[in-house]
């Protein structure tokens, strides 16, 4: 039976890996994988999760399983940070579960949305690849709106549609903060716009909160999600701590359901753990037990509130930069500088991404998207430069 099987295209982003390791050109630029760098190139382990992973060595004394729901002091310790003293938490309006990383959130909570009955997921476009592969591969349609407009800001007038043409059954998918891959996020007011609409909409919302932190501040980047929360009686909330914790290998992520009352919960979280049990079973606890260590400690959550603020002031430092060097070549650099996150779009096209990499050794997605934290003061020139030449 396994002969049935056809070949499948290699992931674009890990054949992009291999050929940036095979270059042996010194000079050369990684800005493809989606992972925070220092100045340095480097991509260090938080010095709280070190301290946090020798306090978990030296005291767990049980490797046995938790349950499909995980560590759950490490799901009720990220509740303060991502929904604040909102009214749903305050409430008992919202409970969660610990998933394997931000992925397994929101395949968990794609599939969740599916058994409840919906049947289309409205996502804006581009958004992250993974986003309508899991989509496609639990059989739900996909339906696009235009997320940027031309000027590197959010395209308004494309979610306003979107919301204006939902129906029963359909899953509104929103990015937090620190839009992936193009780096655009919704300003306060457009928030506020946007929780308004779909207080009158049929649409469930489904907010996936991946870097938090890593745009404009931990309160600052959840403003969004709460707004949208206060909104609307139900929604999903799919979570990551592989990038504000650094903890992309350990795979730490959450799931959490709002609904309009504290009693539905209950039956909703008893198919989440259902489906949970029958993909992952149980998911992996070292990396959320760092973190629920973390958070439980007042000196360590400072350490690692301050190396989070180091990143973000590191990214923003590489933007400002862009931003300052106005036009490279036919490409306006300057939207770069009001954007958030790890990434953003050069808008080359696909001949003169290949061309960055065969003539430059800048290596970068087919869609222009960069990983802005590939970038230092010491190649930063260079890269600039080699966008003039390729792009006239």
């Amino acid at each position: 039976m396994l002969s049935n099987l056809e070949q499948q295209p290699a992931d674009a982003l890990l054949a992009l890996i291999k050929l940036h390791n095979a270059d042996t050109r010194l000079d050369k630029i990684d800005l493809g994988v989606g992972v925070y760098r220092t100045g340095q190139g480097e991509t260090p382990v938080f010095g709280a999760i070190k301290a946090a992973e020798k306090k978990l060595v030296e005291t767990q004394d049980s490797k046995a399983y938790l349950g499909p729901e995980g560590d759950m002091g490490f799901v009720e310790a990220l509740v303060p940070y991502i929904f604040g003293d909102s009214a749903p938490s305050l409430d008992g309006r919202i409970d969660g579960m610990q998933t394997p990383g931000g992925t397994g959130s929101l395949r968990l909570a794609l599939a969740m949305a599916k058994r409840s009955g919906a049947t289309r997921i409205v996502i804006g476009k581009p958004s992250w690849p993974n986003h309508p592969q899991i989509c496609r591969d639990l059989g739900l349609d996909i339906v696009e709106f235009n997320h940027a407009a031309p000027d590197g800001t959010a395209d308004m007038e494309g979610i306003r549609q979107a919301i204006a043409n939902g129906q029963e059954g359909d899953v509104l998918m929103l990015h937090g903060c620190c839009h992936n891959p193009t780096g655009i996020d919704y300003a306060r007011s457009e928030w506020d716009e946007i929780s308004a609409l779909l207080a009158d909409s049929p649409m469930l919302p489904l907010i996936d909160l991946a870097y938090q932190g890593l745009g404009n501040g931990m309160e600052e980047d959840a403003y969004g999600l709460r707004r949208v929360l206060g909104s609307v009686p139900q929604a999903l909330i799919c979570y990551s701590c592989d990038k504000n914790f650094g903890l992309y290998r350990d795979r730490v992520g959450a799931l959490y359901v709002m609904m309009e009352q504290a009693g539905q919960l209950a039956p909703v979280m008893s198919n989440a753990h259902a489906l949970a049990r029958a993909n992952w079973s149980q998911p992996p606890d070292h990396g959320a037990a760092a973190v629920r260590l973390i958070l439980e400690d007042k000196a360590l959550t400072a350490q690692w509130l301050d190396e989070l603020d180091q990143m973000r002031e590191r990214m923003r430092q590489v933007r400002q930069t862009l931003a300052a060097a106005g036009r490279a070549g036919s490409v306006d650099l300057t939207p770069i500088g009001g954007q958030s996150g790890l990434f953003s779009i050069i808008p080359l096209t696909k001949e003169q991404v290949l061309e960055m990499r065969e003539k430059h050794g800048v290596y970068m997605a087919g869609s222009g998207r960069i990983n802005v934290a590939g970038l230092t003061m010491g190649n930063i020139d260079g890269f600039v430069g080699a966008i003039a030449d390729v792009s006239g």
